[in-house]
């Protein structure tokens, strides 16, 4: 990187003058997947972003350089707790540095319309205002040292059917209300340095083709004044893109912004010298902020590291634990403490995998994991004895587990040998190119590719398989490409002529083909896979996850196994423990197979034969606790058999500690869900509308979304918005009201309401205050008790009293008109709520606006 930083005090508009036209054009694009490009001749250097949310994953799929994982959005929600959140931005800032970073791409605060939507889990909540309070505490974080926040999805990226075509179709007001509201608010208290543009359309334009959306409502209603990019492959044409605001087309290599193209569009007129002008000049000075922030990272040796320490990991377990939801506790057998040696059973298909994000562009290679299992059975408080054992009791794997835990390379390290050759034209090889060990039998090719390679190029990844067990096993074989697998020279799995599509390598890729082979204890087995990065089909779609990708860059291949055994097998091993143990801890749930970037779930159900399991054993053993682990709802149909439940969410590294901190009464959980559990899918705000319709995804719940429909559709949840329990209990009192005089301006108007929260029961805890409003009744549907505040009152002793406050805005009591295009506070009586969920409000108290107002704008 050139040391040369005069670049930091560079007049921009003097810098445009100096920039040739195809200079000019190199700046609205990129020259690979994780940088913007430079231009040496001025000094300007490049920068480099990094994909989040709950970690920095670096610049590279291929040979990913280890990082911190931290919990999902919706763990993070679940604090309801915006200076946590903070602490996460950054902590996130460091780690980007880390990974010679400047940029992060996220926050994702798309709202959770329905808990089956791929990146459910990316988001916080289903509501707007926790949505928007916490989008903005994570933005201001990570931009106090100096790290940019990319927000995103702008706007409705709810779902993944169909994402890059499918036409969000929904009303002003529920746009408004609901969908631009938590970047509104983040807007207004964060000010991220970058928003990125949803995939599909909204309301018939393209987000990144949309004006209206990036002009006058971001950058003129809102007054942002940074950079808006796309999201990958998120940028469908040329002069229409540009026109409309978007000033970089991710990643590159560009196919819209060429030399070619933007010079054809100049000269046609669709395209003003002026318009380029202005979108090469935001881009400078976004580089310039970022640059002079970090000029260590920017002009620094661009190498990534990791980072492990001590303090940092117990901040990832601190924040982990806050985000564990309590939803059942029946006896009081949470926590598991006591005098007197205990026998409990660990069981579940997630106890000793290593479940700690969703997939897609959260996903991480984490610098270690720490499983439930390791957690649980590390975690037990000093002085108690615990006797543990264990069973799978069921699989619930999508494909077929990895195998690099199996795999010795050809040189003796663990894993396979990953070779790159240079082909012929009928695909012989020809030249070695490079090779490398990888440990992980998941291979990613779309990024950071030996030099050298020349089409046609294959990958040839080989090493001894061996197994512990004498029996039969069954090998599965998926690719994004083409792909065989060689078994002792024998060819064993044909993934290479008459493929099927599948939802692999998100939806470009096949379905998993499988072969059962017998293997014999302490004999190793020599594995090949060949592969090539041309297709066997062509993809029609939409039946799988439309993808948003270029084929000849998202390609991969992965190898599975597992022993082949009646599934009977581990449930009737399962029943048979559980009736020893004391207490049976259930570990189930999904994992970044079945939760990801780039498809939708299909069901409420967990899969596998989970609930069939859980079910048996809690007949078994009443004193069954099950923790799951996913990053939305699940349906739970054992859940009144069952003494105990814990959601878990995901929980990056140190998900196991911060499980066994909550079962063992390390922590007194004080988390309350961030979304609405349906019962069944019909229960779901959105049905029947959970897929895209000819090209469409129509918002027939309007306003309603998540509590709202529950509340005004008197449908009751399996677990409601807001709700959690903690080891000790609290009581409410003494709601008072006090209104700030405003004299009839909105941007003074101010309500401050206090509650008096007293710990009535025997352990010291924290409780979530939350606040719901029902606005004056103006004659149309509006939701009743929608949020619009919450508070902690923290470490209340038992016995002891704490008053909190929480300060209500024009935005409280505002909804927005849609005739007169602006935000309107009616006068009239308005019913302030306070209670500890969305059905467990206690205390209420009426407040009369006599004279109303309407604002626009922040």
């Amino acid at each position: 990187m050139s040391s040369d930083r005069s670049f930091l005090k560079a007049s921009i508009p003097q810098l445009i003058a100096q920039l040739t036209p195809d200079e000019k054009s190199a700046l609205l694009g990129a020259p690979n997947w994780w940088n913007t490009n430079p231009v040496p001749r001025l000094g300007i250097p490049s920068i480099r972003m990094s994909d989040g949310p709950n970690g920095v994953r670096g610049s590279s799929h291929f040979v990913a350089t280890p990082a911190q994982c931290l919990p999902c959005e919706t763990a993070m929600a679940s604090s309801f707790d915006p200076d946590m959140v903070h602490r996460i931005g950054e902590f996130l800032a460091d780690e980007a540095k880390v990974k010679s970073s400047v940029v992060l791409l996220a926050p994702t605060c798309n709202i959770q319309r329905s808990p089956l939507g791929g990146r459910a889990f990316e988001s916080f909540s289903e509501d707007p205002v926790l949505s928007g309070a916490l989008a903005a505490a994570y933005v201001s974080g990570l931009q106090s040292k100096g790290v940019d926040a990319t927000i995103k999805h702008f706007v409705a990226n709810d779902q993944e059917s169909e994402r890059t075509g499918a036409d969000s179709v929904m009303t002003d007001r529920a746009l408004r209300e609901i969908y631009l509201y938590p970047f509104m608010i983040a807007q207004k208290y964060g000010k991220p340095g970058a928003f990125m543009t949803s995939y599909g359309r909204l309301n018939g334009t393209h987000c990144s083709e949309d004006p209206w959306l990036l002009q006058t409502v971001l950058r003129g209603e809102w007054g942002f004044k940074g950079i808006v990019m796309s999201d990958w492959y998120g940028t469908y044409s040329v002069e229409t893109a540009i026109n409309a605001g978007l000033d970089l087309e991710m990643p590159g290599t560009p196919r819209w912004r060429t030399r070619l193209l933007i010079n054809q569009s100049i000269a046609s007129q669709k395209l003003l010298h002026s318009t380029i002008d202005s979108r090469a000049a935001a881009m400078l000075g976004w580089i310039q902020k970022q640059a002079s922030l970090n000029p260590d990272v920017v002009y620094g040796d661009g190498v990534e590291r990791s980072q492990d320490s001590e303090e940092n990991r117990k901040f990832c377990r601190d924040i982990a634990a806050e985000g564990i939801v309590v939803l059942k506790n029946e006896g009081g057998i949470l926590p598991l403490k006591g005098n007197g040696k205990k026998k409990v059973l660990i069981v579940g298909p997630n106890a000793k995998a290593s479940v700690i994000s969703g997939g897609g562009s959260a996903a991480l290679k984490p610098t270690y994991v720490v499983t439930p299992y390791e957690g649980i059975t590390n975690g037990v408080p000093e002085g108690e004895e615990v006797e543990f054992s264990y069973a799978v009791g069921c699989h619930a794997h999508k494909y077929l587990p990895t195998l690099e835990t199996c795999m010795t390379a050809d040189n003796g390290e663990p894993g396979w040998t990953c070779t790159f050759w240079n082909c012929d034209e009928e695909g012989n090889k020809k030249e070695r190119i490079d090779d490398r060990v990888l440990f992980d039998t998941r291979v990613r090719l779309n990024d950071h590719l030996p030099t050298g390679l020349v089409e046609p190029w294959a990958v040839e990844l080989t090493g001894k398989f061996e197994v512990k067990e004498t029996g039969r096993f069954e090998f599965g074989l998926t690719v994004s490409g083409r792909a065989k697998l060689y078994v002792n020279g024998d060819l064993a799995i044909n993934n290479w002529e008459n493929q099927t599509p599948g939802e692999f390598f998100y939806g470009q890729g096949t379905v998993e083909e499988k072969a059962v082979l017998d293997v014999v204890a302490g004999t190793p087995l020599d594995i090949a896979v060949w592969f090539s990065r041309e297709s066997g089909f062509v993809y029609t779609g939409p039946k799988s996850a439309a993808s948003s990708y270029q084929p000849a860059l998202m390609k991969g291949v992965r190898l599975g196994g597992i022993e082949k055994v009646d599934s009977s097998h581990y449930i009737d091993e399962a029943v048979s423990l559980a009736k020893q143990a004391d207490v049976v801890v259930f570990v189930a749930g999904l994992n970044f197979e079945w939760e990801s970037e780039g498809f939708d779930r299909s069901t409420l159900n967990m899969p596998g034969e989970q609930d069939e399991t859980i079910a048996k054993i809690a007949e078994a053993n009443p004193n069954t606790i099950v923790v799951v682990q996913c990053g939305s709802a699940v349906a739970m149909p054992w859940a009144p058999s069952v003494a105990g439940i814990l959601h878990a969410w995901y929980l990056g590294n140190e998900a196991g500690n911060a499980i066994a901190d909550v079962l063992f009464g390390k922590i007194n959980p004080s988390a309350r869900l961030p979304l609405s559990f349906p019962k069944r899918v019909q229960d779901i705000a959105a049905y029947p509308h959970l897929v895209c319709e000819h090209g469409k995804i129509f918002y027939g719940e309007d306003l309603y979304v998540g509590y709202r429909h529950f509340e005004a559709r008197g449908v009751e949840p399996l677990f409601a918005f807001g709700f959690g329990l903690s080891y000790t209990t609290f009581s409410l009192c003494d709601l008072k009201l006090h209104e700030v005089s405003s004299n009839g301006d909105p941007e003074s108007f101010a309500l401050e309401v206090s509650v008096t929260v007293t710990n009535t029961g025997p352990l010291a805890g924290t409780e979530v205050v939350q606040l719901y409003i029902d606005l004056p009744d103006a004659g149309y549907s509006t939701p009743r008790k929608q949020l619009k505040a919450f508070t902690k009152a923290r470490d209340i002793k038992p016995g002891e009293s704490k008053t909190v406050v929480m300060r209500l805005d024009k935005h409280a009591v505002s909804s927005w008109n849609p005739r007169g295009n602006r935000w309107v506070a009616l006068e009239g009586e308005y019913v302030v709520w306070v209670g500890q969920s969305s059905v467990d409000l206690r205390l209420s108290q009426k407040y009369e606006m006599g004279v109303g107002f309407n604002w626009t704008g922040l």
